[in-house]
């Protein structure tokens, strides 16, 4: 009991910065674009079942409709309304799904867009997902309501009002970011608008929330709107439960904006995980896999604690937000899997799987220019549903990366090894590593150019494992490799540097 209630008091203390996620469940999956109904389906038949912790939502609130391009995956970043309404479905569809989601254990987090509203060439009229009228020329927005008095044109110090230089933090909080019109967050008003959006998700049961952008508001405003957030929905958290908070501050250095200004309010996303990792992976500049040995604030990342961290996301999958070219996405399927992998082995941060589709891409001038396209979608526009395959993947250019095996597989890793240290590090001074995680679980990666052979102590109980990554256990057996540890707690590793999938992990549940 004095245990439980030290445990209590610990996430009272750092309540911001927990997940809330059920027991034992250690990975979040963004599931880009899906529409409502899919996501509570994908709750009950899959992530409950393989020990995801929760989802994390696109922009839920009604945004303005774009038909050049045709309905770009960014117009949901182009608020109209806090009104819950959008291509993913409406108010009482987003209810169902989060009631559904909370009752098997499976947490909702909402991608906030508080920031701004639309850009500021967005016009005027009712061409939004709910039918809600505006003008963005003269910044009124009746159905919040806001108005030119919200934002703030008159105290960004640029000629054109855009954010000019990234060097000037005055310019990156108070102009516009690519046109879209921002908020002024010091104004009460504004505060306690936002807030009273945030909380009605938060009624409706959400445990938390991705607040975009948060690199271009002054922390304090941020703080100001978080404070007035209510407890979690007790129909499925404790009492006095406060909501997760993670903040997309992009920091990959060199900037007077850090992800370490924001501490206060919450995790921030950890851009230069993935960003150094995909070097790493690469093998680019020298790097090799033998240099992560003290892979996590050794590198500069932030603290763990502090961290919310990804190989990829949905902005810079595409070349936007951070990273270039050394960010690993579905594209690079083998490297991918390796990199995430690692991720979920590894025990720094709070990590989340990315779920995307694909779109045709086309290169000009080194840059994809369909990097705009949508979710795969109807005749009229509307969202497909994401059909399942036999073989459990996804098909309509839905990628659904959270079920490959070897990513869905490396989940239920993280959470059998969640309590246990890093340990029993291996090298061979390249690119072949290995490392435990206690008595609990062992992974081996092979990204050189040859053969893998060799013996390596894993601090598992003797036995046969089976390797999550080639196959599963099933009925008793492994339906891929089989991994015999001894009773000295050794094991023979060999993985071709032709495999599809140049890496093995064994854990104390696949165990025969």
């Amino acid at each position: 009991m004095r245990v439980l209630l030290l445990l209590a008091a610990v996430g009272l203390c750092g309540a911001q910065y927990s997940p809330n996620t059920a027991y034992g469940r250690t990975a979040i999956v963004h599931l880009f674009e899906w529409r409502w109904a899919d996501i509570a389906l994908e709750c009950e038949r899959y992530l409950a079942p393989y020990g995801f912790g929760g989802v994390q939502v696109s922009p839920p609130n009604e945004n303005v409709v774009v038909t050049s391009p045709y309905r770009p995956w960014w117009e949901r970043y182009q608020p109209i309304s806090y009104n819950i309404c959008t291509r993913s479905g409406n108010e009482d569809e987003f209810r169902e799904m989060v009631s559904r989601c909370n009752n098997v254990g499976v947490r909702i987090y909402v991608d906030a867009v508080v920031n701004h509203m639309c850009g500021s060439g967005a016009g005027y009229g009712t061409h939004s997902t709910c039918g809600s009228y505006f003008d963005a020329g003269t910044r009124d927005f009746p159905s919040v309501p806001y108005s030119g008095w919200d934002f703030n044109d008159g105290k960004c110090s640029t000629y054109s009002g855009e954010i000019e230089n990234y060097q000037d933090i005055y310019q990156v909080r108070d102009c516009r970011l690519s046109g879209l019109l921002d908020l002024a967050l010091e104004k009460d008003y504004v505060r306690s608008t936002i807030a009273g959006y945030l909380n009605h998700l938060i009624d409706i049961g959400v445990a938390g929330f991705r607040i975009d952008a948060a690199k271009h508001m002054w922390p304090g405003d941020m703080k100001a709107f978080l404070d007035q957030l209510n407890d979690l929905n007790t129909q499925w958290f404790s009492s006095g439960t406060r909501p997760f908070i993670y903040q997309e501050v992009i920091d990959l250095g060199g900037e007077p904006i850090t992800g370490s200004q924001y501490f206060d309010n919450g995790r921030v996303t950890e851009f230069k995980y993935g960003a150094k990792l995909g070097t790493v992976l690469r093998k680019w500049d020298g790097k090799k896999m033998s240099y992560l040995k003290n892979w996590g604030e050794d590198w500069g990342l932030v603290p763990s604690d502090r961290a919310l961290v990804f190989v990829d996301n949905h902005d810079n999958q595409r070349g936007h937000g951070a990273g270039g070219a050394s960010i690993l996405t579905f594209w690079d399927a083998r490297l991918y899997k390796m990199a995430v992998g690692f991720m979920l082995a590894h025990p720094y941060g709070f990590t989340r799987v990315m779920s995307s589709f694909r779109w045709p891409r086309y290169y000009e001038n080194g840059e994809d220019v369909n990097d705009w396209y949508g979710p795969p979608h109807n005749s009229d526009g509307s969202t497909k549903s994401v059909p399942i395959n036999e073989d459990t993947t996804c098909g309509d250019d839905w990628v659904c990366e959270h079920r490959w095996r070897q990513i869905r597989n490396m989940v239920v890793f993280r959470n059998v090894v969640s309590t246990e240290d890093f340990t029993n590090w291996w090298d061979n001074d390249s690119n072949q590593v290995a490392f435990g995680r206690g008595s609990k679980g062992f992974i081996v990666f092979n990204n050189d150019d040859w053969e893998l052979n060799q013996s390596l102590e894993t601090g598992l109980p003797a036995g046969t494992y089976c390797d999550v990554i080639s196959g599963d256990k099933e009925d008793g057996r492994c339906t891929g490799i089989e991994v015999y540890v001894s009773s000295d707690g050794r094991a023979n590793f060999q993985i071709s540097n032709n495999a599809e999938d140049p890496f093995i992990a064994i854990h104390v549940e696949a165990k025969l």
